[in-house]
């Protein structure tokens, strides 16, 4: 079916005036559902146009009480022949439920044999749900009627009343795009209160409901404090007429900021032990969503190159607000040692773009999808840290809610925010933006000393273009303890700009650019602040000037500027004495992962395990947190080589010492001895008896395609390729598991099979599973030049997908570098 492209929006932007839609949703049936569409517009003169469509039958078509040939639907597309004035335009239909987390996916908990069903209407699906002008800049009221099973409940973006009968009827909303509209049914468990008089709510499957008690004065509490923080900074009030949060099964993204009912993933609905960093993860994606209630919903992109007007804004926003509510002070500190990387690494791919692209590079909303990606996120609310530590957060405040103001329920480009910040400051903001947004790749910061007689001399190289507002720390080793590093007053600098520092003293032993981590770039140590970070960086005051150091040793690795074995002997020597979770965490995902799995030659692989396993049992030995605990026992299973330990803990049902093995545990070391070769289809069913959860059925099909053995693999290969019956989720569960650095020669002969059939499931079963095709079904065990070349052949010939190309390249590259630091 042909995607908008963006001289398509244009041209019916220009044509249409889109006033209300008012639609009917029948969810009583089986395969599909009934809906009923009425959209009443104008159009400005004369034309032709089109309304959007993707039914399962299409059974009736009016325009303005004039019948149309619903034989007309060409793929996606009903045209339409307008007169100049006023029109109303009928559709009646049946839809199709998806089993892709896309359009209206339904799904059934085998826990208790109960039916969920939500939207999922990002970019261009909400087709497959109703008919519509289905583009951000064609904004309209929606009115919601809704008909589903009597012991559901019907959730919306408007206040949701019963009407009787299983009808539900929802508050018409204020203008918003089409692919903001949402509905969430079922027989959900509900978490009800008021804020600032408005109702607020939390929902989750029935089977979920303790583990939402559990945790719903949490959730709650961060959702008020969010909103009284976000209505201190923004002179717009929350623009909607409640505020709904759903956590519902197989979400492909974290959230989606539907207003008055964001949905997220169910996973933040934890049924097992998890640790403070997850929980401020979850945290920071509740302020992250609610920002996009006027990040996006109040003000809306005009077209997709702008969607970081979206996402830049609400990721740094999400992080800045939750520190400033004092719930999780230390957010930066992850988003440094973790999310930041995401960006970086995006950053230095092919597939690299600005954070604002050029609205012609984005041409069509297939191009569009794949730019959500970390540079749209991390690097954009980098750059948007960058600009308030430039400008001043009192001017940057200012700017954005003049924004608000001029654009509310209205749509906005680049050029209209950078208006609102320039009549806020008298600061070049066009040729920062010019310099930030419209410029790809990293920057790189490398520090000069010289020492002379009574003073120092600091220059800082600059690889790059942009200009950066820096803080540089320097260190002292405490004469007493030479373990612990003692802060000097920090200098600050703005690059290009200041001069060579000239500075009285000794020069100090640790100096550390970008101390703060207040921008984007990449940060090198000049020689004797590497010594003095690899013998003292757990003593390095400051969790986030620790990050900064980790990121640099993380950068250096992928640049082939240190080796991998020097960056875990780091690991194991400063990650026993560190308390910050997230860094033990970040750190140990990139060693095990990243490091273990891809970076070291496959003869060096069991090394490396073993030192992890020697790391994992000291932090153990050293750690109270309950969440260094956990991160530990993770770290433990999944670089296990032998069953024992293993097998021990699942038959006393815990780690000696804690933590007790719950399901997530539980999983982890069931999927590890399957890899092993420990362990056969009969104890997995076993597992899946004691454990019949969602979560228990992904955990299985993981274990089972993760078993040495042929015929699991073939069964796996037919479930996830040869068939559609696995939903989003249970295909990457199946994909978790097949390809294994265990088992490099079982799983070769796969990797020739991989790419047609990748390219054939992209084209049979949309973006979100060419998505899950190219991320996680992926040989990316297999480094070795013979990947690489199918993988290029694969693109110059078979014309995959977007979405699937795009990962391709991606993974592509990252197996060229794995190559290169290899070599």
């Amino acid at each position: 079916m042909p995607v908008l492209t963006r001289d398509e929006a244009q041209t019916r932007a220009a044509l249409l005036d889109v006033h209300h839609y008012r639609i009917a949703l029948d969810l009583t049936g089986g395969e599909t559902f009934g809906s009923t569409t009425a959209i009443r517009f104008t159009a400005r003169t004369a034309g032709t146009t089109f309304v959007e469509l993707k039914p399962a039958a299409l059974h009736h078509v009016t325009l303005d009480g004039q019948v149309l040939d619903p034989a007309a639907l060409d793929g996606n597309r009903l045209p339409l022949v307008l007169g100049a004035g006023e029109h109303e335009l009928h559709v009646e239909a049946d839809m199709r439920y998806s089993r892709t987390g896309e359009g209206m996916h339904r799904f059934t908990d085998p826990a208790d044999g109960e039916t969920y069903v939500y939207t999922q209407l990002f970019m261009d699906d909400v087709q497959r749900i109703f008919a519509a002008f289905d583009q951000p800049d064609l904004k309209a009221v929606f009115e919601l009627a809704v008909t589903a099973p009597p012991h559901w409940t019907v959730l919306g973006n408007g206040i949701a009343r019963p009407a009787g009968d299983g009808r539900w009827e929802l508050a018409p909303t204020p203008p918003i795009s089409t692919y903001l509209v949402a509905v969430a049914a079922g027989p959900w468990h509900s978490v009800r209160t008021e804020h600032a008089g408005l109702p607020f709510g939390i929902h989750c499957r029935r089977s979920l409901a303790a583990h939402l008690d559990a945790d719903a004065e949490e959730i709650l509490g961060i959702t008020r404090r969010c909103y009284d923080r976000y209505h201190e900074k923004f002179t717009e009030p929350y623009p909607f007429d409640s505020y709904d949060q759903a956590f519902v099964p197989e979400f492909n993204a974290g959230a989606m900021e539907n207003p008055g009912l964001v949905t997220f993933r169910d996973e933040f609905v934890f049924r097992s032990a998890v640790t403070d960093t997850e929980r401020q993860t979850r945290a920071m994606v509740i302020a992250h969503e609610m920002a996009h209630m006027w990040f996006g919903d109040l003000v809306t992109l005009k077209w997709w190159d702008d969607i970081w007007l979206n996402e830049s804004f609400a990721e740094y926003m999400g992080y800045q607000t939750l520190v400033e509510t004092g719930d999780f002070p230390g957010t930066w500190t992850e988003f440094g040692v973790s999310r930041k990387g995401w960006g970086y690494d995006a950053d230095q791919r092919p597939s690299t773009h600005p954070v604002a692209p050029a609205p012609d590079a984005v041409p069509d909303t297939a191009s569009a999808l794949t730019n959500f990606d970390g540079i749209s996120y991390a690097k954009g609310a980098s750059a948007l840290r960058q600009l308030t530590a430039w400008l001043g957060e009192k001017e940057f405040l200012a700017g954005i809610n003049d924004h608000f103001t001029r654009h509310r329920f209205g749509n906005a480009t680049l050029a209209d925010f950078l208006d609102s910040l320039a009549r806020a400051t008298d600061r070049d903001v066009h040729g920062w933006a010019r310099s930030w947004l419209r410029t790809t790749g990293v920057d790189t910061l490398a520090p000069d000393v010289t020492e002379e007689d009574g003073h120092w001399r600091l220059a800082v190289r600059h690889d790059g273009s942009r200009p950066h507002r820096i803080t540089v720390g320097l260190y002292d080793l405490d004469p007493a303890d030479p373990e612990r590093l003692v802060p000097r007053p920090p200098v600050e600098a703005d690059l290009p700009g200041t001069p060579v520092l000239v500075l009285p003293g000794r020069r100090p032993d640790l100096l550390l650019l970008n101390d703060g981590d207040l921008t984007y770039a990449k940060v090198r140590l000049d020689p004797r602040s590497w010594d003095t970070a690899l013998g003292a960086l757990s003593g390095l005051p400051g969790a986030l000037s620790r990050a900064v150091v980790w990121n640099a040793a993380r950068d250096m690795v992928r640049d082939g500027e240190l080796a991998p074995a020097a960056y875990l002997r780091a690991a194991c020597a400063h990650l026993p004495r560190e308390h910050d979770n997230a860094i033990v965490q970040g750190v140990l995902a990139f060693a095990r992962t990243q490091i273990a799995d891809l970076h070291l030659p496959a003869d060096e692989r069991p090394d490396a395990l073993a030192g992890l396993r020697a790391l994992g049992r000291d932090l153990l030995e050293r750690a109270t947190a309950p969440g260094v605990r956990l991160t530990a026992v993770r770290t433990l299973i999944a670089s296990a080589l032998r069953p024992d330990a293993l097998r021990a803990w699942l038959a006393a049902d815990t780690v000696p010492g804690g933590p007790v093995l719950d399901p997530e545990l539980r999983w982890r070391i069931l999927t590890r001895l399957a890899v092993l070769g420990a362990l056969g289809p009969a104890e997995i069913d076993a597992e899946l008896a004691r454990d019949p959860s969602a979560t228990g059925h992904e955990g299985a099909a993981r274990c089972r395609a993760a078993l040495p053995d042929q015929a699991a693999k073939e069964a796996a290969w037919e479930a996830m390729f040869a068939t559609d019956d696995l939903s989003n989720y249970l295909f990457t569960a199946t994909a978790q598991g097949f390809w294994q650095p265990e088992q490099l020669d079982l799983v070769r002969p796969f990797r020739a099979r991989y790419y047609p059939a990748a390219v054939a499931l992209a084209a049979r079963r949309g973006a979100a599973l060419a998505e899950a095709a190219g991320r996680h079904a992926f040989p990316l065990t297999l480094v070795e030049e013979e990947t690489v070349r199918l993988g290029e052949e694969c693109l110059r010939v078979a014309d995959p997908a977007p979405a699937l190309r795009r990962k391709l390249v991606d993974q592509l590259d990252d197996l060229r570098r794995a190559l290169r630091i290899r070599g």
